[in-house]
């Protein structure tokens, strides 16, 4: 658990003194990035990232505020609303998957084996095949979670 706060601060902390942006944001960016029309109803998105509906609006307004995203009232319903990467978001998200790829590569990537990295991943995709079955939301690797 250590080291996990630890290297998702150092994360974070990289992303907001080049971009201003949080780890947080910076997935909301990627996972809207990752939709086939950039737009996510916000419900789906806040169970994505295991948000509350509260925190999620309020990290969605912060993003409006800045030009990152936009929002919409389901066509479909009308009682959802939908987050929307904007143009100014994905170059935000252009700009900084670098920086973080970077930081993930000299944090993590580069200070493991390639066989204890490897069993890693194994791990990993063994944990999220389990849980992922009570939230396939969160199961970015799901088509259309």
């Amino acid at each position: 658990m250590v080291a996990t706060t630890l290297l998702t601060d150092r994360l974070d902390d990289e992303l907001r003194e080049e971009f201003n942006i949080g780890l947080n944001e910076y997935e909301v960016l990627v996972r809207l990035s990752e939709r086939e029309d950039h737009s996510l109803r916000m419900s789906a998105l806040a169970d994505a990232m295991r948000f509350s509906r509260s925190r999620i609006t309020h990290t969605i307004k912060r993003m409006q505020a800045a030009g990152w995203v936009s929002r919409s009232e389901a066509q479909d319903d009308g009682r959802g609303i939908f987050a929307h990467l904007t143009d100014a978001g994905y170059a935000l998200l252009v700009k900084a998957a670098p920086v973080h790829v970077a930081g993930v590569r000299a944090h993590l990537v580069d200070l493991t084996e390639p066989a204890d990295f490897a069993a890693m991943g194994r791990v990993f995709d063994a944990v999220v095949d389990q849980l992922a079955q009570a939230h396939p939301e969160a199961d970015l690797r799901t088509p259309g979670s």
